[in-house]
């Protein structure tokens, strides 16, 4: 048996010749030498963006105004004689015609006060037919003087303020007559009777600081607008366009686009000193009685056309600091970032005054990640589809679906923790 030191000896020799086996080490130093070459830095990619060609086309300059939509005609409904309100013939907000009985006064006492001119009428009558048959019998007298010049003279004035006096009854008469009929309170237009402001059995009449309703004709229906004397001059100095012959479109309260255009009726008759603006009416079309006054809404027209502009989207124009910028591609692939001047905005698109050119390209997405000089890879830009607005039902129809797939990712994190103590265990 060898010794306890010889055997650590030994063992020790054994352990230095295997710890500095020089293979090994070739074989260690290989394998270091690969991974540093595999992770050796790679040289990037150009970054993707998608681009679009520039747009020449003809465009209408559109200016904007915002309106008050008003009746053509508000006619403010009153009563004409003093009485008690007895009755409401029509009902709130509906359409009316002309010469419709809205309310009723108590007539009685106007039947009466016309009864009373009537008896008068004929008592004047009576009268005057009196003063008639007199003259008549005192003409042949005179004529053969069997009677004074005075007597005759008395007969005829006689007659002539019997005559005058029928003519004064047969005036109070009439107005005895106008007054039973204003005790019915009728519409003078066609149109809608708005809400009613004196109850059944108030005292109305001239003197009412309250009228009773108002009927507005709205169709068809005016739209008034506030001008500024600049664009009235401009607009009106045009030959080809003069104010009553531009169109306008009508944009609701709620962004919608009226179906029917309007033209442009007419103008105040002066310009407002305290604003500088001049009121001009457009009216539209309202079949259906749709469009109410007192609405607000956009008036939209088309002043002019600017011929052969540039037209880029909005999301490829960025403004930095004031001014606007756009990505150019050139030819080459790289990337020139240049300032724009922009003019008016057509829907998704931006007129470019300076700065570019027809047929160049700009970069709509991705604009985030190049820089002047930079090279890119372009693509063409694809724009979303405009049927995306219909999603929410589709959502609504796959909410019962997505349900488990929901539940399969709330599982998957436990199983995911539950499965870490095991490789832990293992370690």
């Amino acid at each position: 048996m060898l010794s306890i030191g010889v055997r650590c000896r030994s063992e020790y020799h054994q352990w230095v010749v295997f710890r500095f086996n020089p293979q090994l080490v070739a074989i260690i130093l290989l394998l270091f030498i690969a991974m540093g070459c595999s992770k050796a830095p790679q040289e990037a990619a150009p970054p993707a963006v998608e681009v679009t060609t520039v747009i020449q086309r003809d465009v209408p300059v559109y200016q904007e105004w915002i309106g008050t939509l008003d009746g053509l005609v508000n006619a403010t409904i009153r009563a004409q004689v003093q009485g008690y309100l007895i009755k409401q013939n029509y009902k709130e907000g509906d359409l009316v015609k002309t010469g419709q009985v809205l309310f009723e006064i108590d007539p009685r006492t106007f039947q009466a006060a016309l009864d009373q001119a009537k008896g008068e009428l004929e008592a004047q009558n009576a009268r005057w037919t009196t003063a008639k048959a007199n003259l008549a019998r005192i003409k042949p007298l005179a004529d053969q003087n069997a009677v004074s010049k005075k007597d005759l003279d008395d007969s005829i004035g006689t007659e002539q303020s019997a005559r005058a006096a029928v003519l004064s009854a047969q005036a109070k008469v009439d107005k005895a007559q106008l007054d039973l009929g204003f005790t019915k309170i009728t519409s003078p237009v066609d149109g809608i009777a708005g809400l009613a402001k004196a109850q059944i059995g108030n005292l109305v009449g001239p003197g009412a600081t309250e009228e009773l309703t108002t009927v507005s004709t709205v169709n068809p229906i005016k739209v008034y607008i506030q001008v500024s004397e600049q664009e009235y001059l401009a607009t009106g100095q045009k030959g080809a366009q003069k104010p009553e012959r531009l169109q306008g479109e009508l944009i609701l309260a709620d962004g919608s686009v009226y179906a029917h255009k309007g033209t442009f009726g007419f103008a105040d008759r002066q310009v407002d000193v305290k604003t500088g603006t001049i009121k001009v009416a457009v009216i539209f079309p309202n079949p259906g009685n749709f469009l109410r006054p007192g609405q607000y809404g956009k008036i939209r027209t088309a002043t002019s056309v600017r011929k052969d502009a540039l037209l880029v989207p909005q999301r490829a124009v960025t403004e930095v600091q004031g001014k606007y910028m756009v990505a150019v591609v050139g030819a080459d692939n790289k990337v020139d970032i240049r300032p724009v001047q922009t003019a008016e905005r057509v829907d998704n698109l931006w007129v470019v005054l300076e700065g570019l050119k027809p047929g160049e390209r700009v970069v709509v997405e991705g604009i985030q990640k190049v820089r002047p000089g930079m090279p890119v890879t372009p693509k063409p830009f694809a724009e979303a589809p405009a049927k995306t607005e219909a999603k929410p039902e589709a959502k609504t129809e796959a909410k019962p679906e997505a349900k488990p797939e929901a539940k399969a990712e709330e599982k998957a994190p436990a199983t995911q923790k539950s499965a870490e103590p095991e490789k832990a265990g293992k370690r």
